[in-house]
């Protein structure tokens, strides 16, 4: 099984950027498509982003796009969310999981997730 650990996550004021790392171990994680998920207090865990096992393909929540950049580097195990703009509903424990199952954008039931990085950004 894969394990993965966020970090990154900070308080930041509103417009500002930060980039997210999620450091995966195990053989089989460049084989994975990955996502990016977040939760916000009182709220449920949402989709944010995903990109597939070599990086051709991504998919983004309505909400970040254009905003938010996932990206992977598989010789490093590490998937990215390059976040810029960033407005204060963007504050939430963002989690990294995987294997993203594309049809649906949920994570598969043998997957892994991470622990989670707090991101707080400021008005």
């Amino acid at each position: 099984q894969v394990q993965l650990v966020e970090s990154g996550g900070r308080l930041v004021q509103a417009g500002g950027s930060l980039r997210l790392s999620c450091a995966a171990s195990g053989r089989t994680f460049s084989s994975y498509a990955m996502g990016w998920f977040r939760q916000a207090p009182g709220k449920e865990r949402e989709f944010v982003a995903a990109i597939t096992w070599r990086g051709s393909s991504t998919v983004y929540a309505d909400s970040v796009k254009g905003r938010f950049t996932i990206s992977r580097d598989n010789a490093k195990n590490t998937v990215y969310l390059q976040m810029n703009s960033l407005k204060p509903e963007d504050t939430a424990v963002y989690y990294c999981a995987g294997p993203m199952l594309w049809a649906t954008m949920t994570v598969a039931d043998f997957g892994s997730w991470g622990q989670g990085t707090q991101v707080t950004v400021s008005s």
